[in-house]
C-alpha cells in the first residue's frame, strides 16, 4: 500500500474522463488541434476519411469530431438532473438549446447551464478560422443537484473572460500563482454569481471550481476547510510538483484532505490545474447517460417526460447547429435578450 503524506488521500493518473467525486458527476478534458476550417466550418472532407461518422473519439491527426459529422462537437442532445459548467480556454463554442437560446464562446468563457427538469442543447466547436489552425482547449464539468432542486427551470448564464475574478498569490520568491476564480472564494476575492437555482448558490455548500496556473518555483497554500469536502487536484500540464514533500510527475489527480495543511510547489517547469472543491450531497445517484436523478422511479419519470416533450423540442435547421463565421462572442437568452463580452471583437 502506497503511504502518502497526511493531506493526500489518493493519487491517480489522468485518463479521457477525469474521475471526480460527490457533488461533482464526471469531468471532461478535451484539447484538439484542428486544421484550418471549410465554409461550414468543419475540416476539409479529405480529412473526415476513415474516421466513424457520428462517433470519432479516435485523436486521428490531432484531432476528434465527437458526435459532429461536418463539425466538431456534439449536436443536439439532452440533460437533467445536474448542470453542466463548461471552461473554454482555446477555440469557440457555438451553443443553441431547446429554450430557443444560442450564443458563441471561448478563450477563457465560461458557461455555467443548471439543466434542471430538462433540456436539449448542442455544443459544436465551429473551425472560424479558415486560413489558420483551430486549437481547442475545454473542460467539461458536470455537478449534481440535490433531489429538491431536479425540477427547477433550465437555465443557462455566461462568465465572460474579461469579468471573471482572479486571484494572484507571490510566493517569497517572488514567483507567482494565478487563480482564476470561476467558483467560490479564495482570500477576499469571490467568484461571479452562478445561475439561480444552482448547488453552487449556497455558500454553505463551499463549491469551489479553480483554474490555478503557476511559475516555476512558486508556492501555494491551499486555504483549510472546516468542512469534510471533497478536493480534488488535477495537474493536466507541467512538469512536476510537490505536495507537502511528495513529488508527483504531470497527467495525476490528486484526491486532497481538505481538513490539512497542503503546500503546493511547483518544481520544474511552469504548471496548470483544475481544482474542483464541494461539499458532498450524500443522496443516492442514478444516472442513465445524460440523465440523473435520485431513484430508479424519478428516473423512469425524467426519461419519460424527455419522450413525450423532448424538452420542448429543437427549434433550429439542425442539430449541428453553428453560427454565422462573422460571429462574435454573444449570448442570445430564452427571452431574447442579448449580451456580449465587454470586448466583443473576439
Amino acid at each position: 500500500m502506497i503511504k502518502y503524506p497526511a493531506a493526500i488521500n489518493h493519487i491517480s493518473e489522468l485518463g479521457f474522463h477525469w474521475e471526480t467525486q460527490d457533488p461533482f458527476l464526471f469531468c471532461a478534458f478535451h484539447q484538439d488541434h484542428y486544421p484550418p476550417g471549410n465554409q461550414n466550418l468543419g475540416p476539409n472532407e479529405a480529412l473526415l476519411a476513415g474516421r466513424i461518422s457520428g462517433n470519432d473519439f479516435n485523436k486521428k491527426e490531432g484531432f476528434r469530431m465527437y458526435h459532429g459529422q461536418q463539425v466538431p462537437g456534439f449536436p443536439g442532445h439532452p440533460h437533467a438532473g445536474f448542470e453542466t459548467i463548461t471552461l473554454v480556454e482555446k477555440g469557440y463554442v457555438d451553443h443553441s438549446d431547446s429554450l430557443g437560446a444560442k450564443g458563441r464562446f471561448g478563450y477563457g468563457d465560461v458557461q455555467w447551464m443548471t439543466a434542471g427538469k430538462g433540456i436539449l442543447h448542442s455544443e459544436m466547436f465551429p473551425l472560424v478560422n479558415q486560413k489558420e489552425d483551430n486549437p481547442l482547449l475545454l473542460f467539461q464539468i458536470w455537478l449534481n443537484l440535490p433531489r429538491a432542486s431536479k425540477e427547477v427551470k433550465p437555465h443557462f448564464k455566461m462568465y465572460w473572460n474579461e469579468l471573471i475574478p482572479r486571484e494572484e498569490i507571490m510566493s517569497s520568491n517572488g514567483k507567482k500563482t494565478s487563480i482564476k476564480i470561476i467558483a467560490g472564494q479564495l482570500c477576499q476575492t469571490k467568484a461571479l454569481a452562478p445561475t439561480p437555482d444552482s448547488f453552487a448558490s449556497k455558500e454553505e455548500n463551499q463549491v469551489n471550481i479553480w483554474r490555478i496556473s503557476m511559475e516555476e518555483g512558486a508556492e501555494f497554500q491551499f486555504p483549510e476547510s472546516s468542512l469534510a469536502s471533497h478536493r480534488n487536484l488535477y495537474f493536466f500540464e507541467g512538469n512536476k510538483i510537490e505536495i507537502n514533500g511528495k513529488e508527483i510527475s504531470n497527467g495525476h489527480q490528486i484526491e486532497l484532505d481538505a481538513q490539512e495543511k497542503t503546500k503546493l510547489v511547483c518544481t520544474a517547469e511552469a504548471a496548470e490545474f483544475l481544482f474542483l472543491e464541494a461539499k458532498p450531497i450524500n443522496e443516492p445517484v442514478v444516472q442513465r447517460g445524460p440523465f440523473v436523478a435520485s431513484s430508479p422511479e424519478a428516473m423512469n419519470e425524467v426519461i419519460r417526460h424527455y419522450q413525450e416533450t423532448e424538452f420542448g423540442g429543437w427549434p433550429f435547421a439542425t442539430y449541428e447547429q453553428v453560427h454565422p463565421v462573422a460571429a462574435r462572442r454573444f449570448a442570445q437568452h430564452s427571452g431574447g435578450k442579448i449580451e456580449h463580452p465587454p470586448t466583443p471583437l473576439t
